[in-house]
Order: structure tokens, then C-alpha cells, then sequence
């Protein structure tokens, strides 16, 4: 198995709520943890939703977030 590390998925409640939502909508369902997205395959994720949730939080938002 596989981890991918989202941490802005896990840090803003509406970025996670948007995440499941997208995975929902193409059928799949993802294999959450704390902090990451279990998967055995590609297949297994929704690539797009992954793209939309890392380029929803700018680098510099991130390190803000990180900071309160």
C-alpha cells in the first residue's frame, strides 16, 4: 500500500468536506487516515480531486496555517 500526504485536506474542513465530495462524485470512496490518502493503485484515487485540494492552498497559506 501506498500513502499520500494531504495535510491542507486535513487542516481546513471545507477543503476535506470538497475532497470526499469530488471522490463521491466519481464513485470511489477514499481510504482516509489522520493525515494521509491510503491507496494500492492509481486507480484508487481520484486524481483530479487531489490536483484541486494541493492547488487550493497556496504555499503561503500553508505555512500560515501551520503557524497558528
Amino acid at each position: 500500500a501506498m500513502s499520500l500526504y494531504l495535510m491542507s485536506v486535513y487542516g481546513d474542513p471545507a477543503t476535506e468536506k470538497a475532497f470526499r465530495a469530488a471522490f463521491a462524485k466519481a464513485g470511489k470512496k477514499p481510504d482516509m487516515g489522520k493525515s494521509c490518502v491510503r491507496f494500492r493503485s492509481l486507480d484508487a484515487l481520484h486524481l483530479p480531486a487531489i490536483a484541486d485540494a494541493i492547488a487550493s492552498c497556496p504555499m503561503a497559506e500553508f505555512v500560515k496555517r501551520q503557524q497558528t
